[in-house]
């Protein structure tokens, strides 16, 4: 018999009323930055409701005109950077790592395993840590302020490999045998065997990856000294620190609303993937 413990469960809803509130009031005031003007986000206190100006700033924001002296490039410009770098690195890592899991489990080759603790030990080795060298390689290929540029050295994933290595291991040898037996090639077997039994890991994977993507800030920074290649994360920054002028904070909060939205709507429209992916396995 479950006891009924009034006093644990109003414990347990107000620790998370409260991190419900932590939590969202830096955005409400976000919100309610951008719906006001420039003078009034300069005067103390900082508003708490929202004022009359979100569509003149929407629009100001979007179009550039009110980000003379930033050296940014126009808001819309800087979203389409970002995703489509976030598409790049999500789509490429899990494309590489399903191909990388396809080969490492289902094919014999010599020296297999080592390819694969080679992938493996990677993980120690994040792009911070190995930003000169791939600077230097990307300089030299001429891939500066570029599209490629961006995504290609984000691209390998060892931890999207494993993932889906240790997801293959799991599927019976008899459908293999199966697929064997009807004719189908390695290619047909993972087109569709293998992705169809895969696509809520794929669909975890993605919206994880994109938010990496996304949400990308060093390596953007180091590379582009193009306006048209600037992504929103690193323009942000760049805004505040505005040389000789005070920041447009009505700007700021705008520039930084209009960036939480694509990661808002990838997690919503693929949470129930998302979610299944983490805790269910289709076989």
């Amino acid at each position: 018999m479950i006891e009924n413990r009034p006093v644990l469960d109003f414990i347990t809803y107000l620790v998370l009323i409260l991190g419900i509130i932590i939590i969202a009031f830096p955005i409400w005031v976000m919100f309610v930055g951008a719906s006001h003007d420039g003078i009034r986000m300069l005067q103390v206190p900082i508003p708490l409701l929202p004022g009359d100006q979100f569509f003149q700033n929407l629009k100001e924001t979007l179009l550039g005109s009110g980000l003379e002296g930033t050296s940014t490039a126009p808001v819309w410009l800087m979203l389409l950077n970002s995703l489509a770098m976030a598409l790049s690195i999500s789509i490429g890592k899990i494309a590489i790592s399903l191909l990388s899991a396809f080969a490492i489990v289902y094919f014999r080759f010599p020296f297999k395993m080592f390819f694969f603790w080679m992938i493996f030990i990677t993980l120690m080795l994040p792009v911070e840590v190995r930003i000169l060298p791939t600077f230097e390689v990307v300089a030299d290929l001429g891939m500066l302020n570029s599209y490629v540029g961006l995504s290609i050295p984000l691209i390998a994933s060892a931890t999207a490999t494993f993932m889906f290595r240790q997801m293959f291991m799991t599927i019976p040898d008899e459908l293999l045998e199966s697929a064997r037996l009807d004719g189908a090639g390695p290619m047909k077997f993972f087109f569709d065997f293998l992705i169809p039994l895969s696509r809520t890991n794929i669909a975890a994977l993605f919206v994880v990856l994109f938010i990496y993507g996304w949400n990308q800030y060093l390596w953007p920074l180091l590379i582009t000294t193009d306006r048209s290649k600037y992504t929103i994360v690193m323009s942000i920054k760049q805004m505040i620190e505005a040389a000789e002028q005070t920041p447009e904070w009505h700007i700021i909060m705008m520039t930084s609303l209009l960036a939480m939205l694509p990661p808002i709507l990838v997690v919503l429209t693929m949470q129930k993937l998302f979610v299944k992916g983490l805790i269910e396995s289709e076989k």
